[in-house]
């Protein structure tokens, strides 16, 4: 329904006034007296054609064509449309979509990259990168919900300066040969990734103590780069073992990627060099041969201005490509990255398997030389780089890169999917061991740093979150059986963070509590499944009466006279917006992508929760006597229960058996 009024406006937008929009978003009005959709299109119409936003509205009222399902379209305010639908039509419609097998949605116009997480292989993941992978990987999942190819891809910056860092821990700190490091690496008893995350905090001490030292960083960055002698071993056994780590880690949550991007292949695959020279000829970056950036490649930040952070700070007008010892910026490999990403370069890295979940996806990650069995890779229509804000600066010089190099289509096609950083509620941050000081203790949120080896590991939080859970299974006796408190309180935990993350505009800081996610009542994740599982319960109840019944043969077959009855009067209006509101998921999910905040859908499936819970107390389904009534509340219970399930999948969130 909603998709046919959207392209019925697209159409009549075309025929009356000869533009080109997009479907635009549907809302709902303020009373159900204006309507049950509503459209604020007019508004940004009334901009371009430069009349008043009601008189458009009052012309496309009178303009759009009948629509089944639809009763009369209206004008209210300064110049909404709203859609006044037809009960029992609209009702017929959505339950017979609602019921069928899921379909793929239309084809996108090519592939989508969603590039997230992307973590420093020196150290153990922390909540930050957490709230990174969870928007990221529930993006993707809204993406392939609507119907797109979507390739997740997960850089892995195993030549750069943190990598070095620890590195030069283990040769100069830690004495340690390659073959010890290999030791640690296979010895159970140790996290690896934990031991680096204390090893990196004592280099930067050791750099403080001895800025000489920082000439060590410099040799170890440059052999890593070259990919030559012990210390690029070194370094390469380093990162792989743990970004291994770093994928159980986000596994925990739900979290799988198709394609691991190593920054050592754009490296020694010349990808950097195609690159650097493609730069040179357009003029993009020009060499410095004077000042203080004498001997550096640079380039002008015209393009770049907006989002601008310290590191572009006290009227700097350039960003240094390439540095004067002839290393490579962060910022310049990433610029070859997202040239290979828009299948740019003329080149292509090789494939090879990496790793396979236990439901038998496989990621992959590039090397040398590739696997014939080996996907295809890259080649995107468009690319999302899920990325805090404090990075929008540096995001904002790649699009100029693009651009600069005459690559405009593909500079507007990169989306940088910024999000606000993860704090701690000092009660938290106390819980999970941090110090704190007395003004800490009186801030919202407590800041992380994982230079400073300060900040929460992500598996220590979650594994805090999931004892926390098994405590509230246990205490509410959800079942006796060990293994199945196991599941349930995974799921559980799972869900609450997630939820938690993702329930708050990505632009919002977040501070993280223990408390706050797992509460079964109010915004959380444990509430959205306690109401799923609710649901079902009426169908295991009922079965208890009825064997033969299952939710999945539920046979809608009332007429429209018997739909009209039941959605007249005062019951009929809340039987009305409840199905009105479980036909809203996939407008949910569209607003969602079109504003890449995932929060809408977060914040659709509390409202379709809470909805419901009312309709469950109210309504006694069990004992309803009339038949056709009892039918019709199943169907309808099993219509939510459908919708909140998909809402709650799209959110990488489980449903518990039991709760």
């Amino acid at each position: 329904m909603q998709r046919r009024i959207q392209q019925r406006f697209v159409n009549v937008i075309r025929e009356a006034y000869g533009l080109e929009v997009t479907p635009p978003p549907l809302n709902d009005p303020p009373s159900g007296d204006l309507g049950d959709l509503s459209l604020a299109s007019c508004f940004e119409l009334a901009k371009q054609l430069r009349r008043s936003p009601k008189k458009i509205a009052e012309e496309l009222a009178m303009r759009i064509p009948p629509l089944a399902g639809i009763e009369r379209v209206s004008v209210a305010g300064a110049g909404y449309l709203n859609f006044h639908l037809d009960r029992a039509a609209a009702a017929a419609q959505l339950f017979a979509l609602r019921t069928a097998p899921p379909v793929p949605g239309a084809a996108g116009s090519g592939k989508i990259v969603v590039e997230h997480t992307s973590i420093n292989p020196n150290k153990a993941a922390h909540i930050g990168h957490l709230r990174n992978a969870v928007l990221g990987d529930t993006f993707a999942r809204l993406l392939r919900a609507s119907g797109e190819e979507v390739e997740v891809q997960n850089y892995i910056d195993n030549t750069g300066v943190q990598v070095a860092d620890v590195v030069v821990g283990f040769v100069h700190l830690e004495k340690k040969t390659l073959s010890d490091v290999e030791k640690l690496i296979q010895d159970s008893a140790v996290r690896f990734d934990y031991s680096c995350w204390d090893l990196y905090a004592r280099v930067f001490q050791f750099y403080e103590e001895k800025p000489e030292a920082l000439s060590l960083r410099s040799q170890a960055l440059k052999d890593i780069e070259e990919g030559h002698g012990d210390l690029a071993a070194l370094a390469d056994l380093i990162s792989t073992a743990i970004v291994r780590l770093h994928l159980a880690t986000m596994l925990r949550i739900n979290v799988e990627y198709d394609l691991l991007v190593q920054e050592s292949e754009i490296l020694r695959l010349d990808f950097w060099k195609s690159a650097f020279e493609l730069l040179k000829s357009t003029g993009a970056i020009r060499y410095e041969d004077s000042g203080k950036n004498q001997g550096c490649w640079v380039m002008t930040l015209r393009e770049a201005e907006e989002g601008k952070t310290e590191e572009a700070a006290g009227g700097e007008d350039v960003k240094i490509i390439v540095r004067s010892n002839g290393t490579v910026t962060y910022v310049g490999k990433d610029i070859a990255y997202h040239l290979w990403k828009f299948a740019l370069l003329g080149k292509d890295f090789g494939y090879q398997l990496f790793h396979t979940y236990p439901g038998g996806h496989q990621v992959w990650r590039t090397a040398l030389e590739g696997e014939p069995a080996a996907p295809p890779c890259g080649r995107a229509h468009a690319a999302y780089a899920v990325i805090d804000t404090r990075q929008s600066y540096l995001q904002n010089v790649v699009k100029a890169a693009l651009d600069a190099l005459g690559f405009h289509e593909q500079s507007a096609n990169l989306h940088h999917f910024a999000y606000e950083v993860v704090g701690l509620s000092p009660g938290c941050a106390e819980e999970l061991g941090v110090e704190l000081t007395a003004e800490d203790r009186a801030r919202p949120y407590v800041e992380v740093s994982g230079r400073k080896g300060q900040g929460v590991k992500a598996d220590d939080l979650l594994d805090r979150l999931l004892a926390k859970a098994l405590e509230e299974v246990r205490s509410r006796q959800i079942t006796q059986d060990p293994q199945e408190q196991e599941t349930c309180a995974r799921r559980i935990a799972v869900g609450a963070l997630r939820y938690f993350l993702l329930k708050v505009s990505r632009r919002v800081i977040i501070a993280f509590d223990f408390k706050e996610a797992l509460a079964f009542e109010g915004e959380t994740g444990p509430y959205l499944q306690y109401t799923s599982v609710r649901a079902r319960n009426i169908f295991r109840k009922f079965q208890e009466t009825h064997p033969e019944f299952q939710p999945a043969d539920l046979d809608f077959d009332l007429s429209m006279e018997q739909l009209r009855k039941l959605y007249s009067g005062e019951d009929g209006l809340a039987f009305w917006q409840l199905s009105l509101l479980a036909a809203q998921l996939e407008m949910a999910a569209q607003q969602a992508i079109a504003t890449q905040e995932p929060s809408i859908v977060a914040k659709y499936a509390f409202r379709i929760a809470q909805a419901f819970n009312n309709f469950y107390h109210r309504y006694h389904i069990l004992s309803e006597a009339d038949p056709g009534r009892q039918a019709f509340l199943l169907f309808l219970v099993h219509i939510v229960e459908r919708t909140l399930a998909q809402a709650l999948d799209q959110m990488g969130i489980e449903i518990p058996e039991h709760m």
